[in-house]
């Protein structure tokens, strides 16, 4: 940013303040806006690996009553088998 010496017109530097700022607002915007990318990356990357760990909770509630079953399924047809 220019400084303002004794002599000249406020006129001739505020232009180029003005787009000082605007060009600081510009790259704290854009800096802000990569931080945000790489945090909505960080929590999709979460988020992808909660929805694994909960799939592989399900699969395995799912194995568990299946197997459950079949044994259940077993046993009824060893006790109907040896007492008939």
């Amino acid at each position: 940013m220019p400084k303002r010496g004794s002599g000249g017109s406020r006129f001739l530097y505020e232009p180029f303040e003005a787009a000082a700022r605007l060009e600081t607002h510009a790259q704290v915007n854009n800096e802000r806006w990569r931080s945000l990318e790489r945090r909505l990356g960080t929590i999709e990357t979460s988020l992808e690996r909660l929805e694994r760990r909960l799939w592989l909770a399900v699969y395995g509630l799912a194995g568990f009553v299946l197997v459950r079953g079949v044994l259940t399924l077993l046993e009824f047809t060893q006790k109907t088998g040896n007492s008939g």
